[in-house]
C-alpha cells in the first residue's frame, strides 16, 4: 500500500492546500493529511477546529485521513508507515526550503522520499500566512478557502 503524508499547519486550509491533495489521490492509496503543532508557532485557528475543517472537507473521500502530531516530521512518517512525504511548492523560494528539509530528511530516513507538487499558477500566491491575516483583520477570504472554512468564519 502506497501511503503519503502531507504534513503542514493548515492553519487555515486553503484553496492550495486542497488543491495539492486532490492531485495527489490518484497517485496513492491512502493519504494523511498531518496536522502539525508546534508549540513555537501561534495558531489564529484551534487545532479542533482545524481538523474539522479537514475532516468536513474530506468527508466522503475514504482514502483521506487527518492525524494530530508534535514530532519531528520525518518521524511521524515513519510512525505511521508514509513512504512518502508531499510537499507544495509555490515558487523558488519553496523549492529552496524544502529541498534542504527532504536532503536532511533523506540522510534520517532513507527509506521516505520526498515528492513535490508544484501549485497551478492560478493558486500560487495563496499562503495561509496572508490567508491568516486577511481573516484577522476581517477580510473577503472567500477566494482563497474552501467554503467549510469560509462558513465557519462567517460572522
Amino acid at each position: 500500500m502506497k501511503i503519503a503524508l502531507f504534513p503542514g499547519s493548515f492553519d487555515p486550509i486553503t484553496l492550495g492546500h486542497t488543491d495539492i491533495i486532490n492531485r495527489m489521490l490518484p497517485l496513492f492509496d491512502k493519504v494523511i493529511i498531518g496536522l502539525g503543532e508546534n508549540s513555537k508557532k501561534k495558531y489564529l485557528f484551534s487545532t479542533e477546529q482545524r481538523k474539522s475543517w479537514i475532516e468536513e472537507i474530506y468527508k466522503d473521500e475514504p482514502k483521506v485521513e487527518v492525524q494530530v502530531y508534535s514530532k519531528l516530521t520525518i518521524f511521524f512518517c515513519q510512525e505511521v508507515g508514509a513512504q512518502f512525504m508531499i510537499r507544495g511548492l509555490r515558487n523558488a523560494s519553496d523549492f529552496d526550503y524544502e529541498k534542504n528539509i527532504a536532503q536532511l530528511n533523506s540522510a534520517m530516513a532513507k527509506d521516505i522520499e520526498s515528492v513535490f507538487i508544484i501549485s497551478k499558477p492560478s493558486l500560487s500566491h495563496i499562503s495561509s500566512t496572508i490567508v491568516k491575516e486577511i481573516i484577522s483583520f476581517g477580510g473577503d477570504a472567500s477566494s482563497f478557502v474552501p467554503k467549510e472554512v469560509l462558513n465557519s468564519i462567517k460572522p
